[in-house]
């Protein structure tokens, strides 16, 4: 996901979507730690789109 997509979001959706991605980061590590994945920068991404999104929700804290 963009970064300007992301800002386009609304406070609650990115505490929905952030919470979504930590759950999707633990069970991609789970699967992994199992049998490898096909591929495993999906890992990466996932954590790059958590930080995007923590980013964001601290910038509005910061703003308000």
């Amino acid at each position: 996901m963009k970064t300007a997509e992301i800002k386009e979001l609304s406070t609650k959706e990115l505490l929905e979507r952030l919470e979504a991605e930590r759950d999707h980061l633990t069970r991609l590590r789970m699967n992994h730690a199992i049998s490898p994945l096909d591929n495993p920068m999906q890992i990466k991404d996932v954590r790059r789109n958590i930080a995007r999104f923590a980013t964001e929700l601290r910038q509005r804290e910061l703003n308000k």
